[in-house]
């Protein structure tokens, strides 16, 4: 097992001690590639439907149901991935999610009935949680290092951030400048070359731990994770609001890259925390920190809307506001890592994902109420609200 990280070592020096052990830049590139579609599929079906049946709100419904189909299924095939290991889950579970995607396009290509967009959508959810079977490998391989853990888990968090910016501007271009469907076919050959690279790294994969009948069955009933889940649910909100409400304000093609400086504004902060020492004291204690900031900084969109209406202002607003996102995620799935009992890694952080989606989901239908009851630059308040919402049920969590 390599040496434990000193706290002087060069930030870059950090993330390149990562992939020092075999096979896991093999491991990280296939990651990589299987989840930026993450960022594609929704964007893409939304383009396919709506251009196909002339209905923004059958294609919203359509990603809706795959997005609560995800919600119940994810933890179960998480739950399958940790008793059978990752690489005999994952690749037939990527498959069957390949097919409904598949299913759908045909669906949608030769305008079938719209009952059968959301059968076909659905079976989509089987889609493995790919950053949380990677972020398992960093905690196997790195179990006796837990600065380095610290360092992965921010790399991983940089990771999302930039798909979910990457992943819809090439949905939007693909299905723009080839056909409609280019992006859903594209996203889905990425997804299984990405998940069968990411499956032949054997030697990474963590071991399948024995059930031995003791301890909780699922991590749900860890103590403490159901309060952890809450806060992550608080927190998606934050996410989903301030998406719904950004592109209300700006209501324009500039749109989408107002809302790709709050992806790029946590990258580049997660990347920072990462490239630093594991924080001193406790990671409740850290939570709780990054959450006031996350609570400060959300109020900086809503000086911006209501003090300026600028869109420069704006911008800049959604930036710092982001640098709060992914210290906050970080410091999060840590607490998840050390809370879920050995052998339930994977479901234990698809689930603090699906607790984040389902935040997202609320989220965005509070900030779309909220716009057409009172207008977009009040709608700022959802999310930070939500954010003060997280930070009073993490303090209501450590107080208990």
């Amino acid at each position: 097992m390599p040496q434990t990280t000193t706290p002087t070592a060069r930030p870059l020096q950090r993330y390149a001690r990562l992939f020092a052990l075999p096979g896991t830049r093999a491991f990280t590139a296939g990651n990589l590639i299987a989840r930026l579609p993450m960022g594609m599929f929704s964007v893409s079906a939304v383009i396919m439907i709506a251009g196909a049946y002339g209905s923004y709100a059958l294609a919203g419904a359509v990603t809706a149901t795959g997005l609560a189909a995800t919600a119940v299924v994810a933890p179960f095939t998480a739950r399958l991935v940790d008793r059978y290991g990752q690489a005999r889950v994952a690749v037939p579970a990527t498959l069957v999610a390949a097919l409904g995607q598949l299913t759908m396009m045909a669906c949608v290509h030769v305008h079938a009935p719209a009952w059968t967009l959301f059968a076909a959508y659905a079976a989509t959810a089987t889609m493995p949680n790919t950053g949380g079977m990677s972020r398992a490998r960093w905690a196997h391989l790195y179990r006796d290092d837990p600065a380095t853990v610290h360092t992965a888990n921010a790399f991983e968090q940089a990771a999302d951030e930039l798909c979910f910016m990457l992943g819809p501007v090439l949905a939007a271009f693909l299905c723009a400048a080839l056909f409609p469907e280019a992006g859903t076919l594209t996203g889905t050959v990425l997804l299984v070359a990405g998940v069968l690279l990411f499956a032949a790294q054997r030697g990474t994969e963590p071991p399948v731990t024995p059930r031995t009948g003791r301890g909780p069955r699922t991590p749900l009933r860890t103590p403490g994770m159901p309060a952890l889940l809450a806060v992550f649910l608080a927190t998606g909100a934050v996410f989903g609001s301030m998406e719904v409400v950004t592109l209300a304000f700006v209501d324009g093609p500039s749109a989408g890259v107002v809302l790709a400086l709050q992806a790029a504004g946590s990258c580049m902060a997660g990347l920072a925390y990462g490239s630093m020492a594991a924080p001193a004291g406790g990671a409740r204690r850290r939570l709780l920190a990054c959450l006031a900031a996350m609570t400060a900084l959300m109020s900086l969109p809503l000086l911006a809307a209501a003090g300026t209406g600028s869109l420069l202002a704006l911008a800049g607003a959604l930036l710092l506001a982001g640098m709060a996102t992914a210290p906050t995620m970080v410091t999060g799935m840590t607490l998840v890592q050390r809370l879920t009992p050995a052998g339930q890694l994977n479901e234990g952080m698809t689930l603090a994902v699906t607790a984040l989606l389902g935040g997202i989901a609320a989220g965005s239908a509070t900030g779309g109420w909220t716009i057409e009851h009172a207008g977009a630059t009040t709608a700022y308040t959802v999310p930070l609200a939500s954010a003060g919402l997280a930070l009073l049920l993490a303090l209501a969590s450590n107080r208990r």
